[in-house]
């Protein structure tokens, strides 16, 4: 439990004071009524006292975070680079320019992930908690970067299907009546660095993790799931996995994933 000068700290859902406005048809918005909003909540719904995460933590989100900003603006420049290639009228002095530019995208990526990598050698939890996440084939270094800055700042009671709906990929269902349902989508109503972070790593796990493989496979052959729905469901898996290890400090076992066919009878 966090203290300032013995002052308990609540940290709000953004979304959720936004949303207690609505309900309470606030039409305005100024500094006395967003007041008054904050006021009303604090009596109307339970205190939840802020824990504050350690230093390296924080620090590791921040350099996180500052890679995935740095790496979406490489990407953006690399279009506009193609973009501008496939003309011949773009002088060369703006195609020298954007080149230079990638350049200095990617060093810079190169030094805060170098940065992260050095700042979780030196912390022993977090250095252990990437040797057991890159445990699984598809999160290679990068992607455990992310993964852990946005996880280990999580408070350590939080159970596994919590992880997944601040994730934003619990299922979002919606039904009215017997006339209205829709099919399940993830409610992406969640923290997108870690949707992010999983994407690839479910993409490159299928095909060369052999039981996430076949999670996967069953998923579409035996459920009837298409392709992206699919990985979403893995990306999920994938989550509840990794809460496990770092909560059991072990590396990644296929078989607590997904046994296949073979494994199952054979038991």
């Amino acid at each position: 439990m966090s203290r300032a000068e013995g002052v308990e700290v609540m940290v709000i859902n953004p979304k959720a004071s936004h949303h207690f406005a609505k309900v309470l048809m606030k039409r305005s918005k100024t500094d006395a009524v967003d007041a008054e909003l904050l006021a009303i909540y604090s009596e109307r719904m339970p205190f939840e006292a802020w824990q504050r995460p350690a230093d390296e933590q924080i620090a590791l989100r921040a350099i996180s975070r500052r890679i995935a900003a740095l790496s979406k603006q490489k990407t953006q420049t690399k279009n506009q680079l193609h973009a501008l290639t496939a003309t011949e009228e773009t002088p060369a002095l703006v195609i020298e320019h954007i080149k230079a530019l990638i350049a200095l995208l990617e060093k810079q990526i190169a030094a805060h992930r170098s940065s992260a990598l050095e700042l979780i050698r030196q912390h022993q939890p977090l250095a252990e908690a990437l040797t057991w996440v890159t445990s699984i084939k598809g999160i290679a270094q990068a992607s455990g970067i992310q993964l852990l800055a946005e996880l280990m700042i999580l408070p350590q009671d939080m159970t596994a299907r919590q992880w997944v709906a601040y994730a934003g990929l619990d299922p979002r269902v919606f039904e009215s009546g017997s006339s209205v349902s829709k099919k399940p989508r993830i409610s992406k109503a969640g923290n997108k660095f870690i949707r992010q972070a999983l994407y690839m790593p479910a993409l490159v796990a299928t095909r060369f993790e052999p039981n996430i493989k076949g999670y996967y496979v069953h998923l579409i052959q035996d459920n009837g799931l298409k392709k992206v729905q699919a990985i979403c469901a893995v990306m999920r898996k994938l989550l509840h996995a990794i809460h496990g290890m770092l909560n059991a400090k072990q590396a990644f076992d296929g078989t607590c994933f997904y046994k296949l066919p073979a494994e199952a009878n054979s038991q």
